[in-house]
């Protein structure tokens, strides 16, 4: 069975208090684990759907020497810019309404790009991206999903989507992650875990 299936198999015995309003599904998980591949795969299955990237909320107001200088739960803590994903994404479509942000852009002085990614509201909402079942958002998902693979195909998996060696990327980020994902949201604390 594969990862997306597994979730829809989970999704079909939610039981829901509020069944008009839409269904918001954290994928999360490290680096490379497959997290958009499962959100488009899942995709494909649930009409009125749409993904919301956590990359567009990246911590746009730290400059590089601050990340350098921080600490991995410090770098876990502040690199997805939580409050704005849940004022500017989350929360609008949870309540059934459009939302709108502009994504993080590295090659942007602001950091943040010029032009406005809008979503309209969905009866499904994938949120994909590591952080994405961050604490502070919690009460904003109905369902939780940690992909997971294992670190060595993960790594490969980055490096291959962003063109070369990324030694450096994981050096800084890895251990970040591995802080996120066991000592703020182990996987025992994630609704479902699926392998991909």
């Amino acid at each position: 069975m594969t990862a997306a299936r597994e979730i829809l198999e989970q999704l079909r015995r939610l039981d829901r208090d509020q069944e008009d309003s839409p269904i918001l599904i954290a994928l999360d998980g490290g680096s490379g684990a497959g997290k958009t591949a499962v959100a488009d795969e899942l995709r494909r299955f649930l009409p009125d759907t749409v993904i919301v990237h956590c990359d567009d909320f990246f911590a746009a107001n730290v400059a590089m020497a601050s990340w350098e200088q921080m600490s991995a739960p410090e770098r876990a803590a502040r690199c997805i810019d939580w409050r704005r994903l849940r004022s500017e994404a989350l929360y609008p479509l949870s309540r059934r309404r459009r939302a709108s942000w502009r994504p993080f852009d590295f090659s942007r002085p602001s950091g943040l790009a010029t032009e406005t990614v809008t979503v309209e509201p969905a009866s499904v909402v994938l949120v994909d991206g590591i952080y994405s079942g961050r604490p502070e958002l919690a009460d904003l998902m109905t369902f939780t999903v940690l992909v997971d693979a294992p670190v060595e195909l993960r790594r490969a998996r980055h490096d291959a989507r962003e063109g070369g060696d990324e030694s450096l990327w994981h050096q800084m980020w890895d251990p970040a992650e591995e802080h996120y994902l066991t000592s703020v949201r182990p996987p025992t604390t994630f609704d479902l875990v699926v392998r991909h």
